[in-house]
């Protein structure tokens, strides 16, 4: 995962300083490129530890459709609490409880998750349902039956409906590329948090790319990682500095149990081996 460490060196040495939606402040580079070759090993940060089971389960939440919260809570995953909180605190029915709590109650009181829980039609919507048209499933049979299509795409930028999104699509877009018998994703990323979100984002569409190539019989090749506006929070500067000075480790593999259908996947079929990182280096999300 040298390219990683490399993407965080270009926008310390070629980023500008600019103020953002979160009033947090961040240092700001335009457009950049990573490709992770998975014949290498998964690409799962290695200069700190990556929760692969939220990986998993957000990636296995977004496939299923899914806009709430309640999913992910009962998993204990927690990286989407934060902004459903937000809109809570906004709201009439707030009533001074603090994060944890909140996610308490997401956990234990179904009603309220129903009302609370809800993201809006953020990814997992766009992917199976945008505007009523299933994309992923429209992308997998057209890689099984006609592979060569330059037409491979998922969008989840729905323009009409992002004022209804809790957090537009970070990573937006995403097209699949076929080449004896080997398949590849690039994705495009429109916004990239570089120390908190960009290792996630790498290991969930390399899982994604690991998935589609497995109910499709193709092995899984490339993934390319496009970014648009990358960028370091200044609440993250001494943690970035820390996980630059450690050497990258070998990078673990993947072994995915065979199913007819995306939909079938669950956290027992997905199994990452060999994995040994540096520890955890913490941040505060910026919400």
């Amino acid at each position: 995962m040298r390219q990683y460490l490399n993407f965080l060196e270009h926008i310390l040495n070629n980023g500008n300083k600019k103020a953002d939606r979160t009033n947090v402040g961040i240092i700001s580079t335009f457009g950049y490129q990573m490709r992770f070759n998975l014949n290498e090993g998964f690409p799962l940060l290695t200069t700190k530890k990556v929760h692969f089971k939220s990986v998993v389960h957000e990636l296995l939440w977004f496939i299923k459709g899914d806009t709430n919260i309640k999913y992910l809570v009962d998993n204990n995953v927690r990286i989407w609490n934060e902004w459903p909180y937000r809109d809570y605190q906004n709201s009439a029915d707030y009533q001074g409880e603090n994060l944890d709590e909140f996610v308490e109650k997401i956990k234990n009181d179904d009603e309220f998750a129903k009302k609370y829980g809800n993201l809006g039609p953020v990814y997992g919507k766009q992917w199976r349902d945008f505007n009523g048209y299933d994309q992923l499933q429209y992308v997998i049979d057209e890689i099984k039956n006609n592979s060569q299509s330059r037409r491979l795409i998922v969008n989840s930028w729905n323009p009409p409906q992002i004022k209804d999104m809790a957090l537009p699509p970070c990573h937006m877009m995403f097209q699949f590329y076929v080449c004896d018998n080997k398949l590849s994703l690039q994705m495009y990323q429109r916004s990239a948090d570089a120390f908190l979100g960009v290792p996630f984002n790498i290991a969930s569409y390399a899982l994604l790319l690991a998935l589609v190539a497995k109910v499709c019989n193709l092995e899984p090749y490339e993934f390319v990682h496009t970014v648009g506006d990358a960028h370091i929070y200044l609440n993250h500067l001494d943690q970035v500095k820390t996980q630059m000075s450690r050497e990258p480790k070998k990078l673990p593999k993947l072994i995915l149990s065979d199913k007819a259908r995306i939909e079938d996947f669950t956290l027992a079929d997905i199994e990452l081996i060999d994995y040994n990182p540096h520890p955890t280096i913490k941040g505060k999300v910026a919400v």
